[in-house]
């Protein structure tokens, strides 16, 4: 049993909560127009999808791309942008993603009193910080919403909004 599922197996214990669907959609961060996604998208054949180094742009049945934080984070590396003929993505409307990152206190394991770092140890802004050992929290002046940490929550207590 890897570290990922002991803690998954725990908290899904401890809470007696199953894994949630996540409902918002968080666009690529190169956009300037949201309602180019609508007009533009239907017409393309989806390469920014296939040109994420992270694989997490996936095509909606709207035709539209989305982020799915559920494998991996996005790393900023234009690709999607790059590969969009349509200017709806383009690299000089580059931003951070538009969504804010919020943790559980309910469902996070070490608000929990269990020793759990897995959502520390992926963010490359230091961005979530730990009160004493046993409560973190994300500071949002240096959070930059690329997931990463979404997908490494056992318990699934991060959240996108």
């Amino acid at each position: 049993m890897q570290r990922r599922e002991l803690f998954s197996f725990l908290s899904s214990s401890l809470n007696g909560e199953q894994k949630q669907k996540r409902e918002t959609i968080v666009r690529p961060p190169y956009f300037s127009d949201i309602d180019a996604f609508d007009k533009e998208c239907q017409n393309c054949d989806a390469k920014c999808a296939t040109l994420c180094q992270e694989q997490i742009i996936i095509i909606a049945e709207d035709k539209t791309p989305r982020l799915d934080f559920s494998k991996s984070g996005c790393t900023y590396c234009d690709a999607c942008a790059t590969a969009c003929e349509f200017g709806v993505l383009d690299i000089k409307d580059k931003k951070m993603i538009d969504a804010t990152i919020s943790i559980s206190q309910s469902a996070c394991l070490s608000w929990n009193a269990v020793m759990c770092f897995s959502c520390k140890d992926p963010c490359l802004e230091d961005a979530i910080e730990f009160k004493a050992m046993f409560m973190p929290s994300i500071d949002d002046s240096k959070c930059t919403a690329c997931g990463f940490c979404i997908s490494r929550c056992p318990s699934y207590a991060i959240k996108v909004s």
